[in-house]
């Protein structure tokens, strides 16, 4: 079991539904200490600079949130900008960004501290959209983890206008991909992808549409997710929430390591 203290996250569900209703993956890199080579939805720990009471001039829906919300959802908006270069926000002017939201330079320099995001967000003189994104899922990795987060899954329509690409350093492929074809892939070896991704993966492939996704989101009550390990005659099992929205879920141990 480990003590490993529990760390906040965010992780983003973009979704589209031209040519397809798809979401948004990227491939971790294979030198990566967590899920390497995995195919997952953007996404990393809180930082420091997400916490910033600055952001309050530079954000829609700042008073709708909480401290912990606010940041959390800055997280997710900084992690899907600096894997995928997509920027959650608006021109001050309401006018939309388009194309590459920004170099790749600066999205680096943002991923290794050197520019604050929030430099990024002033120079371009855009507000991010808080509002625009739904609490799709909470998960808390379970004890037998040697790290351990507290990750909230948000679920959001992709801007039409903007282009995805991967960092190249975290991120070595990024893909519009349709939620069942993602499992399949993982099913047949074909790509990694990893236990709570396939999970949510599978409550993501019941939604036709984006707009189903998200409004199945709304209309869910958020249970959140702390896989428990129980035994069976079998060998052990992770047990989820049997109300937490995924039905009934006893993943074989050695499925989830």
């Amino acid at each position: 079991m480990s003590d490993a203290e529990i760390k906040p996250a965010a992780t983003i569900l973009l979704l589209r539904d031209q040519p397809a209703f798809e979401v948004l993956m990227v491939r971790r890199h294979h030198q990566i200490d967590f899920a390497s080579g995995a195919l997952v939805f953007p996404g990393g720990k809180s930082h420091a600079g997400d916490h910033d009471p600055a952001w309050a001039d530079h954000v829609v829906g700042w008073d709708k949130h909480d401290a912990e919300q606010r940041a959390l959802r800055i997280a997710a908006i900084r992690e899907v900008f600096e894997e995928a270069g997509i920027l959650l926000a608006s021109r001050r002017n309401g006018e939309p960004i388009g194309g590459e939201a920004c170099p790749m330079e600066v999205r680096e320099a943002v991923d290794a501290g050197r520019t604050p995001f929030l430099d990024v967000v002033c120079d371009l003189d855009a507000r991010l959209e808080l509002d625009s994104l739904t609490v799709f899922a909470r998960w808390i990795t379970p004890p037998l983890t040697p790290k351990r987060f507290d990750t909230w899954f948000y679920a959001v329509r992709a801007p039409d206008d903007q282009v995805a690409a991967c960092d190249g350093r975290e991120t070595v492929d990024a893909e519009w991909i349709p939620p069942g074809e993602a499992l399949r892939l993982g099913e047949l070896g074909e790509r990694k992808v990893i236990f709570p991704t396939r999970m949510n993966l599978k409550l993501l492939a019941e939604a036709q549409s984006a707009a189903d996704a998200v409004a199945r989101a709304k209309a869910r009550t958020l249970v959140t997710v702390q896989p428990q390990v129980q035994k069976r005659e079998g060998g052990s099992v992770l047990v989820l929430p049997p109300d937490a929205g995924y039905g009934v879920v006893e993943e074989p141990l050695e499925r989830v390591m």
